[in-house]
């Protein structure tokens, strides 16, 4: 059985998928896909988390509806993207 990813390696995924699609959303099973293919859906919930652990810090944007999603009370199907713009680049 393949050792389940800790929070810094799906972080990292993560990061590599949006980055990869600048503009573009991503559903978190691909990143669950991606790091554990046989059994992915065990890593749902460590996926948002740390999703919304790098939407705290700003470096991606968890989407609902095609909208910035609330942080505190995240339900239901969510993406992710890299952020539109960057800190500091204006």
């Amino acid at each position: 059985m393949t050792a389940r990813p800790d929070r810094p390696a799906i972080q990292a995924e993560i990061l590599r998928q949006t980055e990869a699609r600048p503009g573009r959303s991503i559903c978190p099973s691909e990143v669950a896909r991606a790091l554990l293919p046989e059994g992915w859906q065990a890593l749902m919930t460590p996926v948002r988390q740390a999703a919304v652990a790098l939407a705290r810090d700003g470096r991606v944007e968890v989407l609902r509806k095609g909208k910035p999603a609330d942080l505190d009370g995240l339900r239901g199907v969510i993406r992710l993207r890299a952020p539109l713009s960057s800190p500091g680049a204006d």
